[in-house]
This record gives C-alpha cells, sequence and structure tokens, in this order.
C-alpha cells in the first residue's frame, strides 16, 4: 500500500498549484495513495497481520431508516480527515444519521482484525486494498451492497469499479478515493531551454524528448529512483499496461500467467531499451542509490540535472514541500506515454469502503458515497480525486488536481489497480526481496530480460502458493 510518503504533502501541493495549467497534459497535485502514510507498497503495511479466522459474524447494530447512527474507520487523519468531515456533514444533513469517525493509519488491517474478533467492527471501513476486501468477503465478514448501493455505483461509475468492488460477482464496496499512478513530471524551464514546445504524447516521442533533452545539456535527462524497489514496480505497470492491454494485466496480477510470459518479455524489452541508454537516465547502478523524494528533487531543484521524473501524482507533494518549484508552473505532467498507439490507460490506488453490519445506515451511507454529491465533497480541497464519472470537473479546486482526476475518469475501463499491491506482500511489497528485488537486479544489468523474467517467476510461484 506504499505509504512512506505523508498524503497530506499533496494536501499542500494542491493549495500550492493555484497558478493556471498551461495546456500540454495538465499538471498534479493531489492524487496520492488516499492515506496518511506511503505512496506505495510498505512492508509494515501490506504485510500486517490479517483478521482472526475466528472473527463473528458481522455484528448488528444501531440504526434505521431515519436517524441513528454509523462507526466509520479509515486511515485518513489531519487535513484528510477534515475533508472527510465535510463528506460525513453532508451525509447527516441529508439523512439525520450522524457518523463517528475514527482515524486508525496504517494500523487499518490490524485493528479491524481486532475489532472483528471482539465482535465490535465499525459500520463502515474504508479498504485501501482489493486484496483486504476479497480477504474480509470470503470470510463473510462484510455485508454484500444493497439494491440502492448498486444502483448509485452503476449509474456514476465505469463498470471496472463494480468489478473491483466485487468478489465473486458480489458488490460489497464503493471506491471514494482513486490515486493516479500514472503521471510523469517535468521541469518546464528545461523543455523551455530545449526548444521541446509540448509534452509528448507516445513512447516514441517520449524518447526523442528526452534525447532532445540531454542534447541541450541536461546531464541525465530521466531521473529513476530505484533505491525504492516500489518505484520500478510502477514502471513496469505502466509499460505492461500499455504493451499487454488490460485483460494481460489482470492474468499476471493473479499469476494466472507466467512471468516469463512473452508479454513480459515484451514490456521488459522496452523498459530495457531506456534504462541501458546512459545518455537518458545516466548510469543504472547509480540510480539504485537514488530514493523516490531524491529522484524527484533532482529534477526540480535550483541546481537540477534532471528534466523528467515519472511517479504517482504524490510526486507534487514531494515537488511542494522540497523544492521552490510551484506546481503547475514550474513543474507539470503528462500522462503515461501511449506505447503502440493504446488508448488512455492509468494504474492507480485508492480506498474502497464497504460495510461490516446490518445496521441500514451503513447502507445508505455506502449509496451516498457513490453519488456525485459525495464526490464534490471529497475532492473539494485537493486532498482526494476521484473515479466518479458524475462529477464535475469544477469541483476541483485547481487545474493541476482536476487534470488529475480527469485523466482517472477518462481511463474508464482501462483502469488497473496496481498490480504489485494486489499481490502477496513476500512478492510484490517486501524491501530486498521479491519483485522489488528483482527489478533492482534487472535496473543493475537491464540487458538480461530472460535471467529477469526467471528471477520474477520464482518468486511469484513461491508466494502465490
Amino acid at each position: 500500500m506504499r505509504r512512506s510518503i505523508p498524503r497530506t504533502l499533496t494536501t499542500f501541493a494542491a493549495v500550492a498549484a493555484c497558478s493556471v495549467l498551461a495546456a500540454c497534459g495538465g499538471g498534479g497535485s493531489g492524487g496520492g495513495t488516499g492515506s496518511t502514510a506511503s505512496p506505495n507498497n510498505s512492508p509494515s503495511s501490506a504485510a500486517s497481520p490479517s483478521p482472526s479466522p475466528s472473527a463473528s459474524e458481522p455484528a448488528e447494530t444501531g440504526g434505521g431508516e431515519s436517524g441513528g447512527s454509523i462507526e466509520v474507520d479509515a486511515v485518513w487523519s489531519g487535513a484528510e480527515a477534515k475533508t472527510f468531515k465535510k463528506v460525513t456533514d453532508a451525509f447527516t444533513a441529508k439523512t439525520g444519521i450522524k457518523v463517528t469517525y475514527s482515524s486508525q493509519g496504517d494500523n487499518l488491517p490490524t485493528v479491524l482484525g481486532t475489532k472483528l474478533a471482539g465482535g465490535k467492527p465499525p459500520d463502515v471501513a474504508m479498504l485501501p486494498q482489493p486484496g483486504l476486501l476479497e480477504q474480509f468477503a470470503k470470510k463473510g465478514q462484510i455485508r454484500k451492497a444493497d439494491a440502492d448501493v448498486a444502483a448509485a455505483v452503476k449509474k456514476n461509475y465505469s463498470s471496472i469499479w463494480t468489478d473491483l468492488g466485487s468478489v465473486d460477482g458480489t458488490l460489497y464496496g464503493v471506491w471514494i478515493d482513486v490515486a493516479n499512478k500514472s503521471t510523469v513530471w517535468y521541469n518546464t524551464a528545461a523543455f523551455d531551454n530545449a526548444g521541446i514546445s509540448k509534452a509528448p504524447k507516445t513512447w516514441k516521442q517520449f524518447v526523442a524528448d528526452a534525447n532532445t533533452l540531454s542534447d541541450s545539456g541536461v546531464s541525465v535527462p530521466i531521473s529513476i529512483g530505484g533505491a525504492d524497489g516500489w518505484t520500478l514496480t510502477d514502471w513496469f505497470e505502466n509499460v505492461y499496461l500499455q504493451t499487454a492491454g488490460p485483460k494481460m494485466y489482470d492474468k499476471l496480477a493473479k499469476h494466472e500467467i507466467k512471468w516469463t510470459d512473452p508479454s513480459v518479455t515484451k514490456a521488459l524489452t522496452v523498459l530495457s531499451k531506456l534504462w541501458s541508454n546512459e545518455r537518458l537516465v545516466g548510469d543504472p547502478k547509480k540510480a539504485l542509490q537514488v530514493d523516490f523524494p531524491t529522484s524527484v528533487t533532482n529534477v526540480f531543484k535550483a541546481d537540477a540535472q534532471s528534466a523528467i521524473v515519472y511517479e504517482g501524482s504524490f510526486a507534487a507533494g514531494v515537488i511542494s514541500s522540497s523544492t521552490k518549484a510551484k506546481v503547475g508552473s514550474d513543474a507539470k505532467f503528462f500522462p503515461f506515454p501511449s506505447i503502440g498507439g493504446t488508448k488512455t490507460a492509468v494504474v492507480g490506488s485508492g480506498d474502497v469502503a464497504v460495510a461490516f453490519t446490518k445496521n441500514p445506515a451503513a447502507q445508505k451511507f455506502l449509496a451516498f458515497l457513490a453519488t456525485p454529491e459525495a464526490a464534490e465533497a471529497m475532492v473539494s480541497t485537493g486532498s482526494f480525486t476521484s473515479a466518479n464519472s458524475s462529477l464535475d470537473p469544477s469541483a476541483y479546486p485547481d487545474p493541476t488536481i482536476r487534470a488529475v482526476g480527469t485523466q482517472i475518469v477518462d481511463a474508464g475501463n482501462n483502469f488497473r489497480f496496481d498490480m504489485s499491491d494486489q499481490a502477496p506482500a513476500e512478492f510484490g511489497a517486501t524491501k530486498g526481496s521479491g519483485e522489488w528485488k528483482d527489478l533492482q537486479d534487472f535496473l543493475a544489468n537491464p540487458s538480461d530480460i530472460s535471467g529477469a523474467q526467471k528471477k520474477l517467476e520464482a518468486d511469484a510461484k513461491k508466494a502465490f502458493k
């Protein structure tokens, strides 16, 4: 669930990005992961203890057709919690149902397990992973969405969000917050100096622009934060989604095909050509010493030696907090470039609301969360982005965060949840091993595509048993 960078930084970025965004595909603050901790899988959160198998049947608590109350747990605190209160206040004003909210931070999975074991779960919780939703559903610990919830989701979301909120064809959850991890950030001054007048849309243009930046004197045009293995999984996921397509992406995410599959070979070949080009990315072994925040500041600090960095929309928080660059003017983003003419596709993450009790008010709350009214309150401060297709984009507080959110909606059914977040933690979320380490080794030696595939498959096979 990659949550090492405080999400509150993205709120600051949204406030800081009030300047009007020029053309070239947007800019982006906000849209982290919907939590108070990191933009990507962290071993401490992804490997949290599972809820007790002996947990009781979801409890039945108070509440009714009008009035009543519900208890809600999520990861959000600080500015994010204040934003979420706007949502709960609107719900209370509309229904008379009172909401008591508790922030559990990255301990949410453990806290929920403890509460379930004690027979006192919250009425509703916001889960940061599809895998966690599936885990609770298969143990019978969450309630299926009622007809009103299903109708609201169908009306206001692309069908992919019904799929992501369902287990074995049964809808359980409403995706209230969705992060965009298909944003590529660039230094506008470096682009101007190189004579690049518009951001690239295709991979071919992307590579050509990087070469132009090198010709203009940029030492390392593309900054890579290889010290954090999760950044490399994000690179792979975006390239794989572009080259293999959503259906194959789903199969690899579930390990229904092997990592030695030709589709993986194709994606790694694309990355190999880029990562082995020292003119564009510098010495790959040096990139392995660069962590995520540094990879961003290398592009936007005063004496920047790089001009482009790929990472999710949460990169805006680092730009705003660690450099003097202004998001929306000095720093902008473009969507991850299309490879081979593929349509708009987005890799992301987010938080899904589910009901743990039979309290009728819980279902009313889920149905409300699926409305554009709730989405408008959720995105109003720049802390969150939404996949609700009925949301008026003008609800976003500035052009930067608006572009991030619009890209998510425009992707429609070509949105895919972060692949490594869907994998067992020992493969997709553990520092120094599994996919993180295998891709770091590949960055160090990008010519060994076959060797990388064999390592990835061996580690995946162990983890998915």
